[in-house]
């Protein structure tokens, strides 16, 4: 029996989309974004050395703030992985890599992907995505995350010039700015998956109690890398949570 020809690229009839997704220019596009990353990576560090002996900071606090920054990516570095893992099947992996790479939201960008699709009567993954689609929707995608960087492009300066005024008139509204945006803005991710399920209920109630004992025991034993590894141990204990009541059901 004569082997089945594979369909070309650019049939946009055709739903071999790994044709399409694996092509050499967005493997070269992944490896660019990656370079970028490893180069800004190298220049932040550089400039946090050379920064330290203004602030009067140790060189060994300096290490130790790289070391715990390292540590906790590991966590929400897990939940990374994953998303890719789920994404691989619908966009491959050099669109996969350049999303992972870049400032943005999965969640978001593949709502683009999918409102994208359904616009042409196909479903993300089904058996009418086809080649056109998987490109309609990849643009989408990247445009959607294009924009996040975009926004941090054009905002970044000017909400400088106004956190630079305000650190000027109130020093101390400054320093409670900041955190009371990030409290905001984890709060507000961790109320969103409240009423979801019980099960998500448990899980978030879950990793607060495994975050907060972390930093009990840290402050009362005085270890510090407890404190540096408490991110990582709430995710990876409240996976284990989550996986043993999945299975249990």
């Amino acid at each position: 029996m004569p082997p089945v020809p594979r369909p070309a690229v650019g049939d946009p009839t055709s739903t071999d989309i790994w044709s399409l997704a694996n092509m050499p220019i967005l493997w070269v596009f992944a490896i660019g974004v990656f370079a970028v990353i490893f180069v800004q990576t190298f220049l932040y560090l550089r400039a946090a050395r050379a920064a330290a002996p203004g602030i009067e900071m140790p060189q060994k606090e300096v290490k130790e703030s790289f070391r715990a920054g390292a540590v906790a990516s590991i966590g929400p570095s897990l939940a990374v992985v994953l998303v890719a893992i789920a994404l691989l099947a619908l966009f491959g992996t050099p669109a996969v890599l350049v999303r992972i790479g870049l400032i943005g939201s999965a969640a978001t960008e593949t709502a683009s992907a999918g409102i994208a699709s359904a616009t042409m009567g196909a479903e993300l993954g089904g058996g009418d995505y086809t080649q056109q689609v998987f490109a309609v929707a990849f643009m989408a995608m990247s445009l959607s995350g294009g924009m996040w960087m975009l926004c941090t492009l054009i905002l970044t300066p000017i909400l400088k010039r106004g956190s630079s005024t305000l650190s000027k008139r109130n020093p101390a509204a400054m320093a409670l700015i900041p955190t009371a945006a990030l409290l905001g803005a984890f709060s507000m991710l961790s109320i969103a998956e409240m009423p979801k399920s019980s099960v998500h209920l448990i899980l978030v109630l879950t990793s607060a109690a495994v975050m907060g004992i972390c930093l009990f025991l840290a402050k009362l034993l005085h270890a510090k890398w407890l404190k540096e590894w408490a991110l990582g141990i709430a995710i990876i204990l409240s996976l284990t949570v989550g996986y043993l009541i999945h299975t249990g059901s």
